[in-house]
């Protein structure tokens, strides 16, 4: 059942509705953010397999060989699920579905100093949740701006069909899809401070810019979320948990399509 209390305002609703888009201020507090930081300071000391596989050697010169992203760390690591399962993410989250909600993934991105961003694309092009659609919860455990490689959104996009990328610029993307945004919208900055959340839709055109900067990371916590009415979803991201962690499976779309047969490492 939907709770009852209300986490969004009218006017926050009607952002994420014509936008596709919308910022929390403050959702996590110093405390858990400090927390987060300093969990995922200790995974990128290891290697887990399938999950986090950096290359610890000492002449590595792609900051991103060693600070891969995280996948799917609430499949291992206990705090990943609590915040994947966060009561006032799942709040919102019920808000802007209308209806119970479903987590599908978690992720953790280090972003270093002089990584590469990530092409404009589109979420529900890998989840494929049907009926319905996935929604992103963004959390920035860094400040996040221009310089550090934040997030870029190209607002009402949310309305556009799923579509067929191209390839991207590897030397800008550390992956291969780009999805060109229609000419009327052009893509816009999400400034955002520690705690701060960012949720969109999942045909949503985002990506994010390149790392310019010497000393600071953008460390984000990215969790995927469907509606319980869906009942299919990329095998990949089966089992989905309720708000309460009760494990679920729906039924798996299939690979293939009219853009062929795709990847799922991007997502």
């Amino acid at each position: 059942m939907v709770q009852s209390r209300k986490r969004l305002t009218d006017e926050q609703m009607k952002q994420f509705e014509t936008e596709g888009y919308l910022i929390v201020r403050s959702v996590w507090t110093p405390s858990e953010i400090a927390e987060i930081k300093a969990e995922f300071e200790t995974i990128s000391k290891s290697v887990i397999p399938g999950f986090f596989e950096p290359d610890l050697a000492e002449d590595v010169t792609d900051p991103l060989r060693r600070y891969p992203r995280v996948m799917h760390p609430h499949r291992f690591n206990a705090l990943s699920k609590r915040y994947m399962l966060h009561p006032e993410v799942i709040a919102i989250m019920e808000d802007l579905y209308g209806e119970e909600v479903l987590a599908a993934q978690s992720m953790f991105y280090y972003k270093p100093p002089g990584a590469r961003g990530q092409a404009l694309h589109q979420d529900n092009f890998y989840l494929k949740v049907e009926p319905g659609n996935c929604i992103a919860a963004w959390a920035a455990i860094d400040e996040c701006d221009e310089d550090n490689g934040c997030m870029l959104l190209v607002p009402k996009t949310n309305v556009y069909d799923i579509v067929c990328p191209e390839v991207s610029d590897s030397k800008e993307s550390f992956t291969t899809h780009y999805v060109k945004p229609p000419k009327e919208e052009k893509p816009i900055a999400a400034i955002m401070a520690p705690g701060d959340i960012l949720f969109f839709n999942g045909n949503l055109i985002h990506g994010s810019y390149r790392n310019k900067t010497k000393d600071r990371f953008r460390r984000s916590f990215i969790s995927h979320y469907a509606n319980v009415s869906a009942t299919k979803i990329s095998h990949w991201y089966n089992p989905l948990y309720r708000a309460d962690g009760f494990e679920l499976t729906l039924e798996s779309n299939p690979e293939g399509g009219p853009c062929g047969i795709e990847t799922p490492a991007y997502h």
